[in-house]
């Protein structure tokens, strides 16, 4: 879920184009070792929600401008369920879980952080005055993830290291927004970067990438859907799978990770409806070598 203050200073219409999705994984600078992932933005009037995002436009051309493309959701699809379709619902429910998870990458400059350039002449010079820019907040706003687009717009996203979530609160945006986009200014003025420069900031996002081994002690209190690979013994395969689950131990020496399941509803439906977990889901546990987790990311129970 997102909070979006909308607003723009030079022109009198903005629009945000649908989710886009970069080409590369592991491509030149960034801020982590990873890359691609969707960030999606949305209009005014807005929703009040976790994720906080504060979005600049400026000089936007009326040919960009695109109706955001919306999908039922699936708490508006379950209502034309029939109860006793029920159980079926669930399985179609768990399916569509992993095919969003399939489509994450980290690192893509957005939701997976890092940072992502479209290769344009000015997205090295955006990106030095937007670390700068950082640095003049004591430090205290990191930029999570950065990413730049063909048709002139730049989005970050910012988290606030003084808070264990990482999620920097609104004022914290639009501080962050005002003075980049003043910057910004300067060198359209300056010719050191195209005019008309759309600016968007926005959080990490609720389900944010957590980056192995660095993120592990800060969010180890919290549920995360992990991806991982799993040797096959017998003849020496390897095979993907996945899970919701909660840390039970690292260590830095070994780089290997200790997980048990995680007490969501995803893995208390196993034991049956309405049921906790059983002492046997209580007492599961897996141990992954750092380098067998292809995405490991928080998992928000809602």
């Amino acid at each position: 879920m997102n909070l979006i203050a909308s607003w723009n200073l030079r022109t009198s219409e903005v629009s945000f184009p649908p989710t886009i999705t970069m080409s590369s994984c592991f491509c030149g600078r960034s801020l982590s070792p990873y890359r691609n992932l969707q960030l999606p933005f949305w209009t005014y009037p807005f929703p009040y929600t976790p994720n906080r995002t504060h979005i600049i436009g400026s000089g936007k051309r009326d040919s960009e401008a695109a109706e955001p493309v919306l999908k039922p959701s699936i708490v508006e699809e379950v209502s034309l369920v029939d109860e006793e379709d029920e159980a079926l619902f669930d399985d179609f429910e768990d399916e569509e879980y992993e095919e969003d998870n399939a489509e994450v990458c980290a690192g893509d400059g957005g939701g997976g952080g890092g940072i992502s350039l479209a290769g344009t002449w000015w997205d090295e010079e955006a990106l030095r005055m937007a670390e700068e820019v950082s640095q003049s907040f004591d430090g205290d706003l990191r930029i999570y993830a950065f990413k730049t687009m063909l048709n002139s717009t730049i989005q970050v996203r910012i988290e606030k290291l003084s808070n264990k979530s990482g999620s920097p609160s609104m004022e914290d945006i639009e501080a962050f927004s005002a003075t980049y986009r003043a910057r910004l200014d300067e060198a359209e003025l300056s010719k050191s970067i195209p005019e008309s420069i759309s600016l968007e900031v926005s959080s990490p996002g609720v389900e944010r990438v957590v980056r192995i081994p660095h993120d592990l002690d800060r969010f180890k209190d919290r549920p995360m859907y992990v991806k991982y690979v799993n040797q096959v013994a017998a003849n020496s395969s390897s095979v993907e799978s996945d899970g919701v689950f909660r840390l039970v131990s690292f260590d830095m020496e070994s780089k290997c990770c200790t997980w048990g399941l995680a007490n969501v509803r995803v893995n208390r439906e196993k034991a049956g409806k309405g049921r906790p977990l059983s002492k046997k889901q209580r007492e599961w546990r897996l141990n992954t070598p750092f380098d067998s987790l292809c995405l490991v990311r928080l998992y928000s129970d809602i």
